[in-house]
């Protein structure tokens, strides 16, 4: 992994994902996670202080990196909710078939190398009634800001832990096999607009 990959690359990450402007997205949607939750890139536990717990029964937190489980553990040391995490990427959910109520991906299908697996996944361990729970930055409809970040998405990935500016949120979702219920699009207030156009709703199986 690397000094940068094991030590920078987390912390920029992390701080990133914490911006004002992003929590003022997370609260949103966040709450709207119920039943049995699987979690889709915990990350450092940005998505916890959001949580609405007494709609929870159950929490997978399933995060592959070792020092984002770690920046995690203060953010969760008071979720009053059984926690279980699970030490794999999104491409590979460890769960049976239509066990959960909601999946939850918050900031994580930018990144994900093989985003269509992992869509598939999450679709798989829904129960024929969960839903998708989403907050995902991606491609603007702006052609300007489009085209710039196409030029950056390159240097950008290699500096964010492979987070992609240019991935179309809805058409991924749709594509593997989704039904979004709601969505809202916009450009977050006191983010750059080139990594600030956000998609957040929900989804059915």
């Amino acid at each position: 992994m690397g000094w940068y990959g094991e030590y920078i690359e987390p912390a920029l990450v992390s701080c990133a994902c914490g911006l004002k402007a992003i929590s003022k997205e997370r609260v949103k949607i966040v709450p709207k996670a119920t039943g049995r939750v699987l979690e889709i890139g915990f990350g450092s536990g940005h998505n916890a202080p959001f949580y609405n717990q007494s709609a929870i029964e159950h929490l997978y937190a399933l995060e592959p990196s070792a020092a984002m489980r770690k920046r995690a553990q203060k953010r969760v040391a008071d979720l009053a909710i059984p926690m279980e995490c699970l030490d794999l990427p999104g491409e590979e959910i460890p769960l049976a078939d239509e066990v959960v109520d909601t999946v939850l991906v918050t900031f994580t299908l930018c990144t994900i190398p093989d985003v269509e697996k992992a869509l598939a996944g999450m679709r798989r361990v829904l129960k024929p009634d969960g839903k998708l729970v989403f907050l995902e930055h991606g491609l603007a409809p702006d052609a300007g800001i489009a085209k710039w970040q196409n030029r950056l998405n390159g240097v950008w990935g290699k500096l964010a832990g492979g987070c992609n500016l240019n991935r179309d949120t809805t058409l991924m979702i749709r594509n593997a096999g989704f039904d979004i219920k709601s969505v809202d699009q916009h450009y977050a207030a006191g983010s750059p607009k080139f990594a600030g156009y956000m998609s957040l709703g929900v989804a059915g199986r």
